[in-house]
């Protein structure tokens, strides 16, 4: 795990069950022309996190986060006998190289004055923060992976459709380990330039700790983040075969699309409530096994109540009675790399029985009138934990994960 307000998985997981969010002024750039200043940083240091000066130099932001929250998960996976033909990559990102792509351009077209660029003064290693797969390519060299190797681009739901690919590769016996998450540095001028356009981001720029306010009647829009995260994917023989720390089980994964708008929702949430809807099929619940949910939580207000309403339609009586809680409201919205850093999240829920809160849900809105946890972490015994995304342009995923049965 690489996340704003944290360097590791226990600094991640202190500062979301504290509820304390990791948002400030943007300092990468000076964000003075824009509507949204604010942002949830990562406090990384590729050197000190042990890149060496090539990889740091070769490789844009959002592979180096991937690089060192791989590196945590391997090492606590204990891969050292895993038959490395048999080992897959799995990658979720949505805007893969921006923050080089976008200097590249500014230098080789003199901060837009040329529109026939120079190519000559570019960075050799241009083709690299082009094509996304070189994020993938990068992780499988660092580890030896020779199975199938993949970048997942989906937007939004990218870190969560990336496991869901691994757990595909496992069960069509494609490989017996996948190293499967997401990865996504987005704090640029042109994606905050991006998201000023649609009015989508908060302009809450005089308090940042209290602009990500999902659920809340008084949000106004989501706060842009980065930051990465990885699970080791196997199949449950194989990982207690070699003895693994094993955290959960995936029970149940499905997506959809909805064919409806760019970047609009249907209010009735239909598309997000039939992949809720699914996965517990698949995992053979009822709606009131459901122990915790990890909402999308974006905090506009489009999504809030469209996912409010997923729920409603998925999980009927029950939904009123399952603690939710978006940690967008402490680490900010990640694009492709949340789904993954909030599928961690449940992860550790599972394992240690405490529910992080929404942060800065003071006051709900009327139409978002379930139990979204606010404030204050809460204990609970949770035997399954579902996690929900959605994206732009219609994609909707969801993921159950359960304990394994014999620690139930």
């Amino acid at each position: 795990m690489v996340a704003p307000g944290g360097g590791s998985r226990e600094e991640f997981w202190q500062r979301i069950v504290d509820g304390r969010p990791a948002i400030r002024r943007i300092s990468r750039f000076d964000p003075e022309p824009f509507r949204s200043q604010i942002a949830a940083e990562c406090d990384f240091d590729p050197a000190a996190s042990g890149l060496t000066p090539r990889e740091v130099r070769r490789t844009d932001r959002f592979v180096q986060l991937a690089l060192v929250a791989a590196d945590e998960a391997v090492a606590d996976a204990e891969l050292g006998g895993v038959d490395r033909d048999r080992l897959g990559v799995s990658l979720g990102t949505a805007v893969g190289s921006t923050i080089r792509l976008e200097d590249e351009y500014v230098v080789a077209s003199d901060h837009g004055r040329n529109w026939v660029v120079d190519h000559r003064h570019a960075l050799p290693f241009l083709y690299q923060s082009l094509v996304p797969s070189s994020g993938a390519a990068e992780l499988a060299t660092r580890f030896g992976a020779h199975g199938p190797a993949a970048v997942v681009s989906t937007g939004c739901t990218s870190g969560i459709d990336a496991i869901g690919h691994a757990y595909s590769l496992v069960q069509d016996d494609e490989a017996d380990v996948v190293l499967a998450g997401a990865s996504d540095a987005p704090i640029s001028p042109i994606t905050v330039a991006c998201f000023d356009a649609i009015r989508a981001t908060s302009p809450r720029n005089a308090e940042p700790t209290a602009a990500s306010r999902p659920f809340d009647n008084d949000r106004q829009g989501f706060v842009l983040g980065e930051g990465a995260a990885f699970l080791v994917v196997e199949e449950l023989g194989h990982a207690r075969a070699r003895g693994a720390r094993i955290y959960c089980e995936v029970t149940g994964y499905a997506a959809r699309a909805n064919g409806y708008h760019m970047t609009g929702l249907r209010p009735d949430g239909f598309e997000l409530g039939e992949a809720i809807a699914d996965v517990l099929h698949q995992a053979r619940l009822d709606p009131s096994d459901v122990g915790y949910i990890s909402a999308h939580g974006s905090g506009t207000r489009q999504n809030d109540r469209h996912e409010t309403a997923a729920y409603k339609r998925a999980l009927g009586e029950a939904a009123r009675k399952v603690p939710i809680s978006s940690i967008k409201s402490v680490v900010g919205h990640s694009l492709g790399a949340i789904g993954s850093i909030e599928m961690a999240a449940c992860a550790l829920v599972l394992q240690r029985g405490l529910i992080p809160p929404t942060a800065n849900l003071h006051t709900a809105d009327p139409e978002c009138d379930l139990d979204y946890t606010p404030l204050v972490a809460r204990e609970a015994v949770v035997q399954h934990a579902l996690s929900v995304g959605s994206g732009f342009g219609g994609f909707q995923s969801a993921m159950l994960f359960g304990k394994p049965a014999e620690e139930s």
